[in-house]
């Protein structure tokens, strides 16, 4: 382990307050297709046109077979070795977990108390808002590679259903974006696998510098929070996190 990777890795086992956000970058090594990656186009349709409320009511069918296309490569992948260090460091006391990945693949890993910022790609909710709770839904029954499926319902009123994640243009729910804030008052911020270029996520680690805590940004590449940070560590986020666990 080099100096620099040892004097992190002492630094968060004695950090009392840890906070970890997490994006794109820690599944990749899992292989979850990426928005921004070269696989992240899928029959000619960029996900900034899918991934939006008018999408969806313009053409539900073609919204609900990106998704399901999107359910079945996730499902096939497992956890990585970022994703089982960071569960261990959540079971300690004093360590909060926000990610903006919807594919569940830190629930699969164990980590506690986890903050899904933008929602979970298993997860459903009513078009309409009629007032029925989110339920999770995660049967696979059409192939992956169909254009188009009739989508779900909700169970209490019968109206298009929808995935609860949030798209571009809207918001966070206040109940999660208070949950950040408040996990920005920490000792040492870790943001890993992260583009730094959606908002509100991305302003948390400035968020946390400003409160005094000690930021870290893992990335494979530079983003425009790398100059911003206290440290910038290049390099995959499964290969870097081990290093950085000491052992108990």
């Amino acid at each position: 382990m080099t100096p620099g990777l040892a004097a992190l890795a002492e630094r968060i086992a004695a950090a009392p307050r840890l906070t970890v956000l997490t994006g794109a970058g820690v599944s990749a090594a899992s292989g979850v297709p990426t928005f921004r990656g070269n696989d992240g186009l899928w029959r000619h349709h960029r996900p900034e046109d899918l991934a939006t409320a008018s999408a969806f009511q313009r053409d539900p069918a073609l919204v609900w077979a990106w998704y399901h296309w999107r359910r079945a490569r996730i499902a096939e992948c497992e956890p990585n070795a970022a994703h089982r260090v960071i569960a261990e460091w959540s079971r300690r006391d004093g360590c909060s977990v926000l990610t903006q990945n919807v594919d569940d693949l830190h629930v699969r890993a164990g980590t506690r108390g986890l903050i899904r910022l933008h929602g979970s790609i298993w997860e459903l909710q009513c078009w309409e808002q009629c007032g029925q709770s989110q339920w999770r839904e995660e049967p696979l029954p059409l192939p992956a590679a169909a254009a188009r499926i009739d989508p779900p319902t909700c169970p209490a009123c019968g109206s298009l259903a929808r995935p609860a994640v949030v798209w571009f243009g809207e918001s966070l729910d206040p109940s999660d974006l208070a949950a950040a804030g408040a996990a920005c008052d920490c000792d040492v911020f870790l943001s890993v696998g992260t583009s730094a270029v959606v908002y509100p996520a991305a302003g948390l680690v400035h968020e946390a510098r400003r409160r005094g805590a000690f930021t870290v940004e893992i990335n494979l590449d530079s983003t425009p929070a790398s100059a911003a940070v206290d440290l910038a560590i290049q390099g995959p986020a499964e290969d870097i996190l081990p290093r950085l666990s000491l052992p108990h």
